[in-house]
């Protein structure tokens, strides 16, 4: 058997198995990777360049489109490439470099996710103190929170991962490297500290979870005591796309971790590992700006902007 000292490369699972559906899946690939950079790039401009949008909602919106950007970029970019040149390869610190930048981002985010929804509890389940409560120096401090819980997280995970001696192979059953999947290659007997590592951070996301689930039942009664229609409108509005996402990041995230490696399938982990680390960055700017006015007029006018700056150069 292989053991880690042994093992330069990783064999990741392919998208198709014949070289046609490869080259459309790279296609398709493409798009949802270029519509992704463009969504999410459009809403960070907009949100950094518009006064406007200076408020503590956008702010986390803003690290949400940052930490999305990078969380599709960490795995679409190697799957498009194996796709294209008919390959299944990447080294071994390229897999651990993978699973650190996955694992932080999707740490971060759904630490965000959290104090999004925190944020939407303050302004309006206590809308009085909500200037108070959500300054600019407790965004930065709750936002920088986030993004050092991601940083905890993959190191802990990354490390105490690829310290473990590996003994079933190198094929790993996932399009990109992952923690479950890697510890499906290990010695089932050394891997006790991942294991203890793993059910921390399920217990901590879990806990997120329920105080997601508590703040949106206090906002749910706070809108529907409210006496006025465009009210109750605009709070629904703004809170039911966050929680459609929640519903949909937790949901995949906790099947791919939790559910038993004896009773799962490759095609049911690429599916669900699509789901949770390829359509919420996708769908996040569509899903935060369709039903948002303010958004939608601003990167209405970030585009006319550039539009007309492209249209006086190709003048000249």
């Amino acid at each position: 058997m292989p053991n880690s000292s042994s093992i330069s490369e990783f064999l990741l699972l392919p998208l198709a198995d014949t070289r046609q559906l490869q080259l459309l899946h790279f296609w398709l690939l493409l798009g949802i990777y270029l519509a992704a950079l463009l969504g999410n790039g459009l809403i960070s401009t907009a949100v950094a360049c518009d006064r406007r949008l200076h408020t503590p909602m956008y702010f986390f919106l803003l690290n949400l489109a940052l930490l999305d950007l990078g969380c599709i970029s960490t795995t679409l970019p190697k799957a498009m490439a194996n796709a294209l040149w008919d390959t299944r390869a990447i080294s071994y610190a390229g897999c651990a470099a993978q699973l650190f930048c996955f694992s932080f981002f999707i740490s971060a985010e759904y630490s965000l996710l959290t104090i999004m929804s925190y944020d939407r509890y303050v302004a309006i389940c206590k809308p009085l103190h909500y200037g108070t409560l959500m300054d600019s120096r407790a965004c930065a401090t709750m936002a920088a929170a986030a993004w050092g819980t991601g940083v905890l997280l993959s190191v802990l995970h990354t490390a105490s991962t690829f310290s473990l001696p590996l003994c079933q192979g190198n094929v790993v059953n996932q399009f990109f490297c992952e923690v479950p999947q890697i510890l499906n290659l290990s010695c089932k007997e050394s891997n006790l500290r991942e294991v203890v590592f793993l059910t921390f951070s399920v217990s901590l996301f879990f806990g997120c979870f329920v105080f997601i689930v508590v703040s949106y039942v206090q906002i749910f009664l706070a809108v529907l005591r409210m006496p006025s229609e465009h009210g109750r409108h605009k709070a629904f509005s703004t809170c039911l796309p966050h929680l459609a996402v929640v519903s949909l990041f937790l949901s995949t995230g906790m099947y791919a971790y939790l559910n038993p490696h004896s009773v799962s399938s490759p095609s049911m982990d690429l599916m669900v590992a699509l789901m949770y680390s390829v359509v919420p960055p996708a769908l996040n700017p569509l899903i935060y700006s369709i039903r948002n006015s303010e958004v939608k007029d601003v990167v209405r006018n970030v585009i006319t902007r550039c539009v007309s700056k492209a249209v006086y150069c190709t003048s000249f």
